[in-house]
């Protein structure tokens, strides 16, 4: 507890040095990646100046279909933990939390759905902050589960396997409620959280994976219809790959944590997926897209969950007369 406490003394005075070490080495890598692609950003650039818009829109419908599904998930697990949410308040929540990343720190993302679920009522943060990382922890099992099934439908794929399942079996066994209980209460303890967080029916477990590896495929085709876009023509098969490297930039993205919203690792890692189906140029122009699309989907559903909540706060207009 005491070692805990000092960590987060130091982290709260060194604020401005932790910010500047994160901006150099996001530098630093931004020049690296940016020399190792010299040679496909004209490529690039060209598939980009000629891109089919009407697939690009497509793609982005994709991609919002993709968010707007993703936050029953969460809904699923506070509702079996007792917490009643409405889809607005949900959404709004979620895309505040996916905006957050974009700001240096790391502690902005679950800071901000906390701050989203209080002002939707639910104050319980210990709560909200396992809730999201039991979504975060069975999306991912889901994306390394539609990844691996997707290997045999595309040739010539240059992917860490062997690490990646790895990393996908020891969140498959973190996220079982008799680890994931346990392990996430003795940390909330350390906080002063004295409560037993609730308990988990496995089938809604297994219903809830089944769910995440869905919106996965639906990723998937947002980056179909985006590799589309820009002149390449992947086989439909390809979906369910395309979803699993979707899933596999959402895992590096996390754990590269000195990128605001993985900018940059995400990108690389999908940019070395994609080239199973498409060439250099068309990969990068691709992944260039899907940045744009996910903060402009972002954004826009930010807006339309805001929208709605206000809609759903605002009294009904009073009658001018007596009901006939």
């Amino acid at each position: 507890m005491a070692l805990i406490t000092d960590i987060a003394s130091w982290a709260s005075r060194h604020r401005r040095l932790l910010g500047a070490v994160q901006l150099v080495v996001l530098a630093a890598f931004f020049i690296s990646l940016g020399w190792a692609l010299r040679g496909t950003v004209h490529s690039a650039v060209h598939d980009l100046d000629n891109a089919n818009l009407v697939y690009f829109a497509l793609g982005c419908a994709a991609l919002g279909g993709y968010y707007l599904v993703f936050v029953i998930g969460w809904m699923r697990i506070l509702g079996e933990w007792g917490i009643e949410l409405s889809y607005p308040a949900a959404l709004r929540a979620e895309m505040i939390s996916m905006l957050a990343k974009y700001i240096p720190g790391g502690v902005w993302t679950p800071a901000a759905r906390v701050v989203a679920a209080r002002r939707a009522g639910v104050t319980d943060a210990a709560l909200v902050t396992s809730s999201m990382l039991l979504e975060a922890g069975l999306s991912a099992v889901a994306g390394v589960i539609v990844f691996v099934v997707s290997l045999p439908f595309v040739d010539n794929v240059d992917a860490p396997l062997v690490p990646l399942v790895v990393f996908g079996a020891v969140l498959a066994v973190l996220v079982q409620p008799r680890v994931f209980r346990p392990l996430a209460g003795r940390v909330l303890r350390r906080f002063g959280y004295t409560r037993e967080l609730p308990d988990m029916r496995a089938r809604t477990l297994s219903l809830l994976l089944v769910f995440y590896a869905g919106t996965w495929i639906l990723g998937g085709l947002a980056l179909w219809l985006l590799l589309r876009s820009v002149g390449a023509h992947p086989e439909p098969a390809s979906v369910v790959f395309l979803g699993g490297t979707a899933a596999v930039g959402a895992i590096v993205a996390v754990l590269f944590v000195f990128a605001p919203s993985g900018l940059g690792p995400r990108e690389a890692s999908m940019y070395g997926l994609m080239l199973a189906v498409s060439t250099q140029g068309q990969a990068l122009g691709a992944v260039a897209l899907n940045r744009v699309a996910l903060t402009a989907v972002e954004l826009a559903l930010f807006v339309l969950g805001s929208l709605f909540l206000r809609g759903e706060r605002e009294p009904a207009p009073a009658a001018d007369g007596p009901p006939l």
